[in-house]
C-alpha cells in the first residue's frame, strides 16, 4: 500500500483512488459511509461543476457530487488508470 495518503478533493480529474479512511465524524461519517465510501472502495474524479465546487465522482456504479469540504474527509491512496 502506498503510505501517502491525499484527501479526495485532491484527486486529480480523471484519476482513480481507493478509499483508505474516512477523518469526518457523527453524521457527516454516517452519510459518507452510506454512499458507499468505505476503506477499500475505488472512486473516480469525473468533472467539476463550473464553479470549481462541487466535484462529481464516480462510486460503486454511481456518480455523486460532493463539495470539497465533503470530500477533503476522505483519505485516498491514489491509483494507476485501471
Amino acid at each position: 500500500m502506498n503510505d501517502r495518503l491525499i484527501p479526495l478533493n485532491l484527486l486529480p480529474l480523471g484519476q482513480f483512488g481507493r478509499v483508505r479512511r474516512l477523518s469526518a465524524g457523527g453524521s457527516k461519517r454516517r452519510r459518507l459511509l452510506d454512499l458507499g465510501l468505505i476503506q477499500g472502495t475505488q472512486v473516480e474524479a469525473l468533472c467539476k461543476s463550473p464553479s470549481g465546487d462541487p466535484t462529481a465522482y464516480q462510486i460503486r456504479g454511481a456518480v455523486i457530487a460532493l463539495r470539497s469540504e465533503e470530500a477533503s474527509c476522505i483519505m485516498m491512496e491514489a491509483l494507476k488508470e485501471e
